[in-house]
């Protein structure tokens, strides 16, 4: 499990740190407003999160939070034909569709994505199963017991790492239970979903007791309200609370990282792995001569 990541065409050895791009085909994300809503906008920003390092391209229909209804048949329409045309544009790039609908995922893994990124904890239990017959990977996720697109109330763990990794593993096992690929899998501790700031700050802290069930962790931290809160910051101050979110999380094991901007989260961790010793700079030349 903590050996090779296989996603699409691509391999991640254990040492590799991986940048998810965010590309949301939303009028309402909370960050970018609808930036990549139309389609020749959301291509254009694949393309750039491809130059800037990113190795997985995440694609959305629906956003997060409450809001506007959007049924299967919208979402569909707002992600499938996005995914096809990255596939032909980008052969080489990991495709993942942000979805927790079965039905969406049939149609988005025949358009070219090659993992399902459950943020909502396995809400739609068939989902595992559109992974285990297709063979592409499955992010299993903490919601903690919420329905998607709600918003958390007084939410309350006796141990909220405890419970993270419970629940995680556990979809996990069914996952593997079902078929899927065991080096398709991730787990993704769902930083703000069903949790408050305190329980995202503690999840960031003692994130090296999810990377020691030996799945490969994938956090999404960006911009997110826990950021916000701690910094008193609003969503368009929030890239140092994140980088320093992501440095800590990488440190402490986490292998693949969502991100709205690509180039300083590519950066940073690459420095990251230059620190552990796992990627040598670029250039060593002050006081070699």
């Amino acid at each position: 499990m903590a050996g090779v990541l296989r996603l699409g065409t691509r391999r991640f050895g254990p040492d590799e740190l991986v940048v998810m791009a965010i590309v949301n085909r939303t009028p309402d994300s909370f960050f970018d407003r609808g930036a990549t809503f139309r389609s020749d906008s959301a291509l254009r920003a694949v393309e750039r999160a491809v130059d800037e390092g990113a190795d997985i391209v995440d694609i959305g229909g629906v956003k997060a939070g409450p809001g506007t209804e959007v049924d299967v048949a919208e979402e569909i329409r707002r992600t499938v034909g996005t995914i096809a045309a990255v596939r032909a544009a980008f052969p080489e790039v990991v495709i993942s569709i942000d979805t927790w609908r079965a039905e969406v995922a049939v149609e988005a893994v025949a358009a070219g994505a090659d993992l399902l990124n459950d943020t909502w904890s396995g809400a739609d239990p068939a989902l595992a199963r559109v992974a285990a017959r297709t063979g592409v990977g499955l992010v299993c996720s903490h919601a903690g017991g919420l329905s998607p697109r709600t918003r958390p109330h007084r939410a309350a763990f006796d141990d909220v790492v405890a419970d993270v990794v419970a629940t995680v593993t556990g979809l996990a096992d069914r996952a593997v239970s079902l078929g899927v690929r065991p080096d398709g899998i991730l787990i993704d501790p769902a930083h703000d979903f069903g949790k408050n700031t305190h329980h995202s700050l503690e999840i960031t802290r003692r994130l090296g007791e999810l990377a020691a069930t030996g799945w490969p962790v994938l956090v999404a931290l960006s911009n997110k309200d826990f950021i916000g809160e701690t910094l008193d910051l609003p969503v368009t101050e929030r890239l140092e609370g994140t980088l320093a979110a992501t440095a800590v999380s990488a440190w402490l094991g986490a292998r693949v990282f969502r991100a709205h901007q690509v180039r300083p989260t590519r950066r940073l961790l690459d420095m990251v792995s230059a620190v552990r010793g796992d990627l040598p700079p670029t250039l060593s030349r002050r006081g070699l001569a």
